[in-house]
C-alpha cells in the first residue's frame, strides 16, 4: 500500500471510531442550542399576569422589544404587537438568544456554562452572579428544560 493509501485509510478510519462530538464542542450547532434554549426560556418563564408589564410567553421588557424586533426581524414593533405575535415573538428571541449564546460560546467553551450565563443575563441582564436565591432556583429550571429538549 503506498503512503497516500495509508494516510487517506487511516484518516478514515479515526473518523469513524472517533466519538461523535458533542454540540459544546461544535459551535455550529448554534441555532439547534439557541433553539433549546429559547424554548426552555419559554417553559421557564412565569405565568403572564394582566398588566405585569411584560411581553410574550418569555416575559420580555417592553423597553427592549422595538430595538430587538428592529435587529431581528427588520422592523420596529411595539410591546403590544410583540405580545400578541407569538411567532414573531419565538423569531425575536431566538435571534437574541443565539446571539448571546455565541458570545458566551466564545467566552467560556462549555455549553453548560454558556447556557447557564445567558439564563442568568436574561432574568438579571448581568452574566454572572446567579447562583443563590430567586435567581439560581430560575437558572436552575431553565437548565433543567433546557436539558430535557436533548
Amino acid at each position: 500500500m503506498r503512503k497516500s493509501q495509508t494516510v487517506l485509510l487511516s484518516t478514515m478510519v479515526a473518523l469513524l471510531v472517533a466519538p461523535s462530538f458533542s454540540l459544546a464542542q461544535n459551535p455550529n450547532n448554534i441555532d439547534v442550542q439557541a433553539s433549546r434554549l429559547t424554548e426552555a426560556l419559554r417553559k421557564a418563564a412565569p405565568n403572564q399576569r394582566p398588566n405585569d408589564g411584560m411581553y410574550s410567553p418569555w416575559q420580555v421588557l417592553p423597553g427592549i422589544i422595538p430595538s430587538w424586533t428592529k435587529q431581528c426581524l427588520g422592523k420596529e414593533m411595539t410591546p403590544q404587537q410583540f405580545d400578541t405575535d407569538e411567532n414573531a415573538a419565538r423569531q425575536t428571541v431566538n435571534c437574541i438568544v443565539k446571539r448571546e449564546l455565541n458570545n458566551q460560546w466564545k467566552s467560556v467553551k462549555s455549553e453548560q456554562q454558556a447556557v447557564r450565563n445567558v439564563a442568568c443575563w436574561w432574568m438579571t441582564g448581568k452574566y454572572q452572579g446567579c447562583n443563590q436565591g430567586a435567581t439560581a432556583n430560575y437558572v436552575d429550571i431553565v437548565i433543567k428544560y433546557y436539558q430535557k429538549a436533548q
